[in-house]
């Protein structure tokens, strides 16, 4: 994507129409007054809508009219500070207006919401979600990629004193605050073996859970949940992943090996009978 197609892209998410963006960027791009047709010429949008959409332009104070002799009418543009000024505080006082009026329209959520997350994208945008709304504590258990990704809202968690408790399958969450442990018993090599994707768990308060995985092929999948039960479980798996590994560090592997090939209620759990 072209810088000016990312600066179109923008303004329309920002509530401008396409053609709206396309006249605003060529009248910031002439550098001089113009009229209808030259905006039209420059920016492709038609000569039979540029001056309806200049018009809009003009009622939401992002370009002015200059009248000329006759009936010649030049246009030029908000410079672009302004502009972002105050979209920025036009943005602030629709999100401050919406903060009281929203919840006194929304119904009442579902008691125990679980919704499935399709992709990657999905995956990860809830996934900030619950770092974002947490006030209290995080339990995690993430892989360096999705760690990266997800990185700088685990740093937003902990800045504001949320209690970060981290299980990372390699080096890659190393950099990130909190309680951090690696994952060395197992060796991330062999859970990836074992489980066929990354395993991501993230949860906010022990009140609401994403737990999913991303396989090798790119197919990622999870869910959502603001189910206490199941969210208590997904932080539970995550504190016993990390009293594993400390119980490692500990006593040694190689103890915790010989318990697990020998102790009948392990072999048990683990689905196994003892060796004759």
């Amino acid at each position: 994507m072209s810088r000016t197609e990312d600066v179109l892209a923008h303004l329309q998410r920002l509530g401008m129409s396409g053609y709206e963006a396309k006249a605003y960027v060529a009248l910031v791009a002439a550098g001089r007054p113009v009229n209808g047709y030259e905006v039209a010429k420059r920016s492709g949008v038609p000569r039979s809508t540029v001056y309806e959409t200049l018009g809009k332009l003009v009622t939401r104070g992002a370009a002015f009219e200059l009248r000329g002799a006759g009936d010649a009418t030049d246009y030029l543009p908000l410079p672009p500070d302004a502009l972002l000024d105050r979209l920025r505080r036009e943005f602030d006082g629709s999100v401050g207006v919406l903060r009281e009026a929203l919840p006194a329209v929304a119904a009442a959520p579902e008691p125990h919401m679980i919704h499935n997350l399709r992709d990657g994208a999905a995956l990860l945008a809830r996934a900030g979600d619950v770092l974002a709304g947490a006030r209290r504590d995080l339990f995690l258990s993430l892989w360096p990629q999705e760690a990266g990704r997800l990185g700088a809202d685990v740093r937003a968690a902990a800045g504001r004193g949320v209690d970060v408790s981290l299980m990372t399958f390699g080096a890659g969450g190393g950099d990130l605050p909190g309680d951090v442990h690696e994952h060395r018993y197992s060796a991330p090599e062999a859970v990836l073996q074992d489980l066929g994707y990354r395993l991501i768990v993230v949860v906010g308060d022990r009140r609401e859970a994403v737990v999913g995985g991303f396989g090798d092929d790119g197919v990622a999948w999870g869910i959502y949940t603001a189910d206490p039960a199941v969210a208590l479980m997904a932080a539970e798996y995550v504190r016993q992943d990390i009293a594993l590994q400390i119980l490692a560090e500990r006593v040694g592997a190689a103890e915790l090996n010989r318990l697990f090939a020998t102790d009948p209620g392990l072999l048990r759990l683990l689905g196994r009978r003892p060796a004759q």
